[in-house]
C-alpha cells in the first residue's frame, strides 16, 4: 500500500487521512475536496466582535466508544484547552422542550418526571416503560422508528417525542426511517434482550473496546453531556488539516472536483478537471449519490445502490437578539410534524454555550432549523427559495413559539443542500450489498462518511478510522 486517495475533505475524509498518516505502510495520502474549504458541514462564522455562530453541528456527545474516539483525536490535535463542556447538571442538559398544541412543554426528566403525568403526555412515562418489558419481540429484520416505538412504548410517545427527535437528529420522517440503522442500540436491545428496558440495564451487545485518553477520562469524571470548541466547531477540521499538512505525508487539494474514477492495473485512475492522479486505493468520503456519478459503467450495480440513498436539505437560520428574550431556559425545543411541517426546531445557543456570545452587552443567539424531509413541500425547490423567505419563516417561528416581539439585530441564512442522508427501512441491506459488490469485484474502494453507518460527527470520524484500520491494521 503506497498511495491512498481520499475523496472528500469533510470531517470523515480528514479523519481517515489522520489515521492513515500514522501508518508506515502508507507512503502518500491525497485528499481531494471539490469545494474551496475543508470541514464539510462543520462550519462556523466568527464575527470580529467575538461572537460565534454554527451553521452545522454545534455540540458533540462524548458518550460511548465513538465519543471517546473523537475526544482522543481532539486531545492529540492539542485542542483540549479549547473545549467548552456542558455537563449533565447544566440547565441545557436538563431542560429540553417540545412545542405541542401551540405551547412549550418541558420533556420529562429524572425520577419525578417519569412518575408524574407531564403534559403533553396523557399518562406517566413509567407506565409505558413498565409495560414495555412485556411486549413481544418484533419478527421483521427492520421496521420504521415510528412503528417500533408505537409497538413497544405506545403511539403517543411515538407521535410526539420520537417524531420530534427524528426531526431534530435526522431532519427526517420517523414513519419512513429505519430503527435498525438510525437507532441500532434500540433495535439490538429488543433483538438480544427482548426489551428496551432490559437492553438498557444489561447492555445490548458488544461495543468497540476503546481506551479513553486524558480528555475522554475528564469527560467521564466531569459528566459531560456534550462539548463544543471556543472558536466554533470549524476549528476542529482546521486543526486536523494543519496536522495533516505538517505530517509531510498528506497532500490536501481544495477546488479539486473528481470527474471520473476508473479501475487500473493496480488501483485507480482519478480524473480531475486539470489532470489525472493514480492511487492504489480510494477511500470515498463523498455523499453516496456523488460517488455514484463518478463511477465507471462497469460499476453500474454499485452506482444504482448508491443512487438509492436519499438526502434532505435543511435551512439553518442563525439569529441574534439584543437582551435576554427567552421565556424558558434549556437546550432548545423540537416540533413534531403534526404541529408544524416546515420548522423542525429551535436551539437556544446562548444557553449551552454563552462563551460564543459577543463579550460586550447582553445578547441571545438562536438557531432555527427548517425543511428537511418536508423542504420541498413547504418551501418549494431549494434552487429557487430566497434567503428573505427563509429568514421571514424563522423569525415568525421565534415570534409565535417563543413570544419574541423584537426583531433580530443580526441574522445569517445557510441553506445546507443535501446535508443529511435518510436511512430508510432496509438501509442496512443496501449498505451490505454495496460492500459485497466491492469485495466481489476486487475493487480497492472503501465507503465512509454519513451516507452509510451513522450521521453523527462521532460516527463519521469512526467510519474513517474503521476504513483506515481495515487497510493498514490497528491505528497507532
Amino acid at each position: 500500500m503506497t498511495t491512498v486517495a481520499v475523496l472528500g475533505g469533510g470531517i470523515g475524509g480528514l479523519a481517515a487521512s489522520y489515521y492513515l498518516c500514522k501508518s508506515p505502510q502508507v507512503t502518500k495520502v491525497i485528499v481531494l475536496e471539490s469545494s474551496s474549504r475543508f470541514g464539510g458541514w462543520l462550519s462556523s462564522t466568527r464575527r470580529s466582535d467575538g461572537a460565534v455562530f454554527e451553521h452545522g453541528p454545534r455540540g458533540i456527545r462524548p458518550a460511548g466508544a465513538v465519543g471517546r474516539n473523537t475526544l482522543n483525536m481532539v486531545d492529540d490535535l492539542g485542542l483540549g484547552g479549547e473545549i467548552l463542556p456542558v455537563d449533565y447538571s447544566h440547565v441545557a442538559s436538563k431542560n429540553r422542550y417540545v412545542y405541542v398544541n401551540k405551547q412549550l412543554h418541558r420533556m420529562p426528566s429524572g425520577i419525578s418526571g417519569l412518575l408524574r403525568t407531564v403534559p403533553p403526555f396523557s399518562r406517566p412515562l413509567l407506565l409505558s416503560v413498565a409495560k414495555e418489558i412485556l411486549v413481544r419481540k418484533g419478527k421483521e429484520d427492520d421496521e420504521s422508528i415510528h412503528s417500533f416505538v408505537s409497538r413497544r412504548l405506545g403511539k403517543e410517545l411515538a407521535d410526539i417525542a420520537v417524531d420530534s427527535l427524528c426531526r431534530g437528529v435526522f431532519a427526517g420522517d420517523c414513519r419512513k426511517l429505519s430503527v435498525r440503522s438510525c437507532f441500532p442500540v434500540l433495535f439490538n436491545a429488543e433483538q438480544r434482550r427482548g426489551s428496551l428496558t432490559l437492553g438498557m440495564l444489561l447492555g445490548s451487545g458488544p461495543t468497540p473496546a476503546l481506551p479513553p485518553g486524558p480528555l475522554a477520562q475528564r469527560s467521564q469524571t466531569e459528566s459531560w453531556a456534550q462539548w463544543s470548541l471556543r472558536s466554533g466547531m470549524q476549528s476542529f477540521p482546521e486543526s486536523l488539516s494543519a496536522f495533516l499538512q505538517q505530517s509531510g505525508r498528506v497532500q490536501l487539494h481544495r477546488d479539486a472536483g473528481v470527474q471520473h474514477i476508473t479501475p487500473a492495473a493496480s488501483g485507480w485512475k482519478i480524473e480531475l478537471e486539470d489532470g489525472v492522479i493514480s492511487a492504489d486505493h480510494i477511500i470515498s468520503a463523498m455523499p453516496a449519490k456523488a460517488l455514484s456519478s463518478i463511477l465507471p459503467p462497469s460499476c453500474q450495480s454499485l452506482s444504482q445502490l448508491l443512487q438509492d440513498i436519499s438526502m434532505v436539505t435543511v435551512a439553518v437560520v442563525n439569529l441574534e437578539y439584543e437582551g435576554s428574550i427567552l421565556p424558558v431556559t434549556g437546550f432548545g425545543h423540537l416540533i413534531p410534524s403534526s404541529e408544524n411541517l416546515g420548522v423542525l426546531g429551535v436551539v437556544y445557543d446562548s444557553v449551552p454555550f454563552p462563551q460564543h456570545n459577543r463579550p460586550e452587552g447582553h445578547t441571545t443567539r438562536l438557531t432555527v432549523m427548517m425543511g428537511g424531509a418536508w423542504f420541498q413541500e413547504v418551501f418549494g425547490s431549494p434552487e429557487t427559495v430566497t434567503d428573505e423567505c427563509l429568514l421571514a419563516r424563522a423569525t415568525e417561528a421565534v415570534r409565535s413559539q417563543l413570544g419574541v416581539t423584537s426583531a433580530p439585530c443580526w441574522s445569517w441564512v445557510a441553506l445546507q443542500k443535501d446535508c443529511i442522508p435518510q436511512y430508510y427501512m432496509g438501509h442496512f441491506r443496501k449498505v451490505a450489498s454495496m460492500r459485497h459488490l466491492i469485495k466481489e469485484n476486487n475493487l480497492s474502494l472503501s465507503l465512509i462518511g454519513c451516507s452509510y453507518d451513522g450521521v453523527s460527527v462521532n460516527d463519521v470520524i469512526f467510519s474513517g478510522r474503521t476504513a483506515a484500520e481495515e487497510l493498514i491494521g490497528a491505528a497507532v
